[in-house]
C-alpha cells in the first residue's frame, strides 16, 4: 500500500471517531466518557496520519502533546492546535475506566469542538 492510501486511511478513521462521538450525543443518559474518548482518539489518529504523510512513523502512544511536538516539528503553524490536544490528550487512557477522571458536559462539548477544530486544522495540510 502506498503511502497516500494508508494516510487516507488514518484520515477515514479519524473521521469516524468523530462520527462515532456526535452519534453517542443521541444517548440517554449522555455517555460523557466515551464521547470524550472518541474525541481523543479522532485527534490522535489525524495527529498520525500527517505523521505518516511526512513519512515518519508515528509513535506508539495515545499522548496527543507528544504526537503535536512531532508535527510542530515539521510545520511551526502547529501551535494553532496545540490547546487542543493538550486539553483532550487526558481522554485517550483516563477516560475508558471508572473513577480515573471526571468529565462535565461541558468537559465533552469542549472535546468535540477541539476533535473537530483539530480534523479541519490537520485535513487542510494533508496531500490527499
Amino acid at each position: 500500500m502506498d503511502r497516500k492510501t494508508i494516510v487516507k486511511s488514518w484520515h477515514e478513521f479519524a473521521y469516524n471517531d468523530l462520527l462515532a462521538a456526535k452519534f453517542l450525543l443521541g444517548l440517554h443518559p449522555l455517555q460523557l466518557e466515551i464521547i470524550s474518548y472518541h474525541c481523543q482518539q479522532s485527534a490522535e489518529k489525524i495527529l498520525k496520519a500527517f505523521l505518516i504523510g511526512e513519512d515518519i512513523g508515528p509513535p506508539r502512544t495515545h499522548d496527543l502533546r507528544l504526537l503535536w511536538r512531532m508535527c510542530r516539528e515539521i510545520s511551526g503553524d502547529f501551535d494553532g492546535i496545540e490547546k487542543e490536544c493538550v486539553r483532550l490528550s487526558a481522554y485517550g487512557v483516563q477516560a475508558r475506566y471508572p473513577m480515573e477522571i471526571e468529565i462535565t458536559e461541558n468537559d465533552m462539548k469542549q472535546a468535540l469542538d477541539d476533535a473537530d477544530n483539530i480534523i479541519i486544522f490537520i485535513s487542510e495540510r494533508l496531500h490527499l
